[in-house]
């Protein structure tokens, strides 16, 4: 049948196979690099992700691509990313897909080692203090790397719900004052 339509049976398993194992590349090199690899894009990391598209897409199918190995390959990895949001939900397999939430700042204080080992600089940090509108250190309570890889800043004021940081790397390093109840269960 693939034939007809200018696929080999030999040529679609190599689509599979090969979007397999790219899709599955990614995502190593994603868990190794950091949640913010591709959360918060630059136009030049929008420019690096498109030739990196074109590249991954070419790999899949091949020399002469056809319309059968295109849909062949766009149903493979939309079927990958059904597959690794099914994994998500379960407890273990969150932990493999997901990166944990860190905490990149305690009350006023940066986290460098935290920042280091996320691959986030003290610039975008800034950045996000001032899109949140504080306006001095003072006023943060705390600040999370999301396992999105977006970042959230909580400001001083109410105490924090110890609840809101359960799972967060570092967050026993986070000032009882600011947490609510003294931040038993951290």
């Amino acid at each position: 049948m693939w034939q007809e339509y200018g696929l080999a049976w030999s040529d679609a398993l190599r689509v599979v196979i090969s979007a397999i194992t790219l899709y599955v590349a990614v995502l190593l090199v994603i868990r190794v690099l950091g949640q913010r690899t591709l959360a918060s894009m630059s136009s030049f990391d929008l420019a690096a992700v498109i030739a990196l598209g074109a590249v991954i897409g070419r790999a899949i199918l091949g020399n002469t691509p056809t319309l059968v190995a295109g849909l062949l390959g766009l149903v493979t990895l939309l079927t990958l990313q059904a597959v690794a949001g099914q994994v998500r939900r379960l407890g273990r397999g969150a932990q493999l897909v997901n990166s944990r939430p860190v905490l990149l700042m305690a009350g006023q204080d940066m986290l460098r080692d935290n920042l280091v080992r996320s691959h986030v600089v003290e610039e975008e940090v800034r950045a996000k203090l001032r899109l949140a509108g504080i306006r001095h250190p003072s006023e943060v309570a705390c600040v999370v790397l999301e396992s999105t890889g977006q970042i959230s800043v909580l400001r001083r004021g109410q105490p924090i719900d110890p609840a809101l940081l359960e799972g967060v790397a570092g967050a026993d390093r986070m000032p009882q004052d600011l947490l609510w109840g003294g931040g038993r269960g951290i």
